[in-house]
């Protein structure tokens, strides 16, 4: 008789790794909501570097947003 066991691809039936699927989506989830955060934070920083102030204050305030943007996020 044939063999009727799963043991292609998905798209036929093998069975899917569901463990790895939940983190691979956890990690992108993630990699998306500080990717974000970390744009924004430069965006405004760099924005308040050339209009408000310099190098240093633009740093200390990209560092301020990650920090609290961080904390709020988690």
């Amino acid at each position: 008789m044939a063999d009727h066991t799963p043991t292609g691809p998905v798209e036929l039936g093998a069975k899917m790794d569901y463990a790895e699927h939940d983190r691979t989506y956890h990690g992108f989830l993630a990699l998306a909501k500080y990717g974000s955060l970390f744009c924004g934070a430069l965006l405004l920083a760099m924005a308040f570097g050339f209009f408000a102030g310099g190098f240093f204050s633009a740093t200390i305030l990209f560092v301020l947003i990650l920090a609290v943007g961080a904390f709020i996020l988690r």
